[in-house]
Order: C-alpha cells, then structure tokens, then sequence
C-alpha cells in the first residue's frame, strides 16, 4: 500500500502516524509539504494529527487552503481513499470532504485521556478489520472535538451508515450526555464519519497510537490492517 501523510504547520504527529503504517504494512509512507501542488501515486493520503496553523481561525480552517489540499479534494473525487485523524478531521470538514464541523468541548477544556470507540459500519476499507459493534481503546488528545452538524444531517448520516465509529463506555453503551463516555459531547456520541462513497473517513481519537505491542496495546492495529488489505491490489 502506497500511503502519503500530509504535513502542515504545527502538526505533530506525523510520525506517529508513519510508524503505525509502517509497522502495519511494512513500506514507509512518503511525507508530502502542504505547499505542494501535485500528489505522488499513491493509494491512501492521510492528514494527521497536531494544530495545523496553529488554529487560527479555527481548528482546520487555514490547513484546508493549503495548496495540496486541491490536489486531495481531486483524488477523493477520483475515488481515492482518505484518513483524517483529529486535526486531520476538523481539516477534512473545513474543505467540506466530509460534512459537519468540530467545535469546541463541551467541557471548554482539552482533554488528553483514554476513550472507547464502537464499531458502527464494518463494511468499510476503514474499518472491516473488526465486526460491527466491536468496542476498542483510543486516546483522544483535543480542545476542539465536538462533533456537530444540523439534524438533517446527523439523521442521514445514521440512515445512509455513514457513522463509523460512536464514543462509548468500557461495555459498549453509548450515551450522548454521559460525559464519562462521550467526553467531548459530540451529538449522538459520534466520533468518525464517512463520506457518501465511504472512502474518507475522519475521526478524532487516535488509533496510530495504539498499534505497537511494545508499547502494551494493539487496538488501533484494524483500521491500518484493513486498509492494506483493502487497498494493496
């Protein structure tokens, strides 16, 4: 699997993001400059985590002007598979790749801390790696991850399957007002969506740190496990 990991101003976890697909897939990911204008062959591009810009603005806002940001929206519109993780998220819903907008915590604090994640489609290159309702950890690391979006939208993205993953508790209950569970309040739990063809998907959480049994934990090791499988002809 040919992978790219888009590189911002203030983003951090680049590496982090590298080594995960590294480790998964076993070929190292090309690190492409926001600035660039054109995208290498590739069969997966990634915007990761960190504060690109600084977010100014707002989280994500400048990051999804940058030049290589058109070349991104193209290869989506081509088909092309895309990953956007935390900031890498807020930035996908700024250029309008995927719909809604992460505002605030409803804490108005950032969090660094554990969460559970539940499975919602497992039919996609994203997440086929686990069954549907299938419950794994992440860390979240966010001031801005509060997931929102009007009424009609929430209501189609829950009817076309386009919610991939929900916050939960360490059983799989979801609550959409249990702080304990939903840290950030994010409307109806959501923590991942998925765009119309199901080929972008963003979420907030952070898997690529969870994918290395060195470091005491794999549950981030199915998402990147199917997309190599989904993705490498």
């Amino acid at each position: 699997m040919k992978a790219g990991i888009v590189v911002f101003p203030g983003t951090n976890r680049e590496r982090d993001m590298a080594q995960a697909l590294r480790l998964v897939s076993g070929h190292e990911p090309q690190m492409i400059w926001h600035r660039e204008t054109s995208l290498p062959s590739l069969d997966l591009v990634v915007l990761p985590g960190g504060f690109s810009f600084g977010d100014y603005l707002r989280s994500g806002a400048m990051g999804a002007h940058s030049p290589i940001m058109r070349e991104v929206k193209a290869f989506a519109e081509r088909g092309g598979h895309v990953l956007g993780v935390c900031n890498g998220f807020q930035i996908l819903t700024e250029a309008q790749l995927l719909p809604g907008a992460l505002l605030r915590n409803a804490s108005m604090r950032f969090l660094s801390q554990d969460c559970f994640l539940k499975v919602e489609n497992a039919g996609t290159a994203f997440t086929r790696g686990w069954s549907e309702g299938a419950l794994f950890r992440a860390p979240m690391a966010h001031g801005d991850g509060n997931y929102n979006a009007t009424t009609d939208v929430l209501d189609r993205l829950e009817g076309e399957g386009r919610v991939a993953f929900r916050y939960a508790d360490a059983r799989g209950n979801v609550s959409a007002t249990d702080r304990r569970s939903n840290p950030n309040g994010s409307l109806r739990a959501i923590a991942g969506v998925l765009s119309e063809n199901n080929r972008v998907c963003g979420l907030m959480p952070h898997p690529e740190n969870l994918v290395d049994p060195d470091l005491g934990a794999t549950d981030g090791v199915p998402l990147f496990k199917s997309l190599v499988e989904s993705l490498v002809a």
